[in-house]
């Protein structure tokens, strides 16, 4: 079973890093004010605000604020400011036998749903796909914000995942399926097949969610991991959504989800919002779920944080 980090808590304190693209200082010290008047305490990695090209640091700058804020027994939570590009250059250097057993909760997605799988896989944590540091300002939705404080910040079990009112799940292939949640960004994970640190679906509830490509583009990502057996090896998919992806010779995402991934013939789920979208599901990596397309329902069936302190 995976470690489960400690609940965050109100008073709590909260490590910033930049593990990939850069960020603006002033939509970085927005969010910070903002955390800091939910009442959490804020702590502020050395090579937050640092730019080096289309990186924020090098690699070995990035790691060494993410592994500082593991070492530090104040931090509850890390929360990274974005993710574009660049998070897989710091795994080489990560401590994975520190990470484990010092469990944090790591929250965020796009880039760094490649260090919330490698977190799991090396480290056995539960990590969430969940907010960024950017997502926390004052046009957040309030969906967004229930979700991600009911994931790490109560113990409920089990717990639904439900889309905010008026957005359907789709179950496009019947089954009744349980295991740990894997996946994420879709090009994130897919850069990383034939490495080190790339995904393991053995057994696993696989979420898929993309943004900003064509949907040629996406055929061509999902033939890879076709290709690679990750969908030989899971045991049910979650689609999310595909945001701002432009349609291809006619083609749409759905359009995709039906002559693509319905063949494949597992238990599949559709429509979930999550990660790039308006509204973002709370998604927990590594965590046990029930996939039931019979009644349309996604269930994490254990707490993602434990009452440690």
């Amino acid at each position: 079973m995976a470690i489960k980090p400690p609940i965050l808590q109100p008073g709590d304190t909260i490590g910033i890093v930049t593990l990939g693209s850069p960020l603006d200082a002033s939509v970085i010290n927005a969010g910070i004010e903002l955390l800091r008047n939910l009442g959490f305490q804020v702590i502020v990695g050395r090579y937050v605000y640092s730019q080096n090209g289309f990186l924020a640091g090098t690699d070995q700058e990035r790691a060494f604020d993410l592994m500082s804020m593991f070492e530090n027994d104040q931090v509850k939570m890390i929360l990274p400011t974005r993710g574009g590009v660049g998070v897989a250059g710091i795994l080489p250097y990560l401590d994975f036998s520190l990470i484990a057993s010092h469990p944090k909760i790591v929250s965020g997605y796009s880039d760094i749903t490649i260090l919330l799988n490698v977190l799991y896989q090396y480290a056995n944590l539960i990590t969430f796909q969940s907010l960024m540091l950017v997502d926390f300002a004052s046009e957040v939705p309030m969906y967004n914000v229930n979700q991600f404080f009911t994931a790490t910040s109560t113990i409920t079990s089990p717990r639904q995942i439900q889309n905010p009112p008026d957005i359907p799940l789709v179950s496009r292939i019947q089954g009744n399926v349980s295991g740990p949640i894997v996946g994420g960004n879709l090009t994130s994970f897919v850069d990383n097949l034939g490495t080190p640190y790339e995904i393991d679906t053995t057994g696993s509830i696989l979420l898929i969610e993309e943004t900003h490509e064509p949907i040629n583009t996406v055929y061509r990502y999902l033939n890879h991991l076709k290709l690679a057996g990750k969908f030989n090896d899971c045991i049910g998919i979650i689609m999310g959504e595909c945001t701002n992806c432009p349609e291809a010779y006619g083609m749409t995402y759905d359009d995709l989800i039906y002559t693509f991934m319905v063949p494949l013939g597992k238990p599949l789920m559709t429509n979930l919002a999550t990660a790039h979208g308006t509204y973002k599901a709370a998604i927990p990596i590594g965590a046990i779920a029930n996939l039931n397309t019979m009644n349309n329902t996604l269930t994490v069936i254990e707490p993602t944080v434990s009452m440690q302190v």
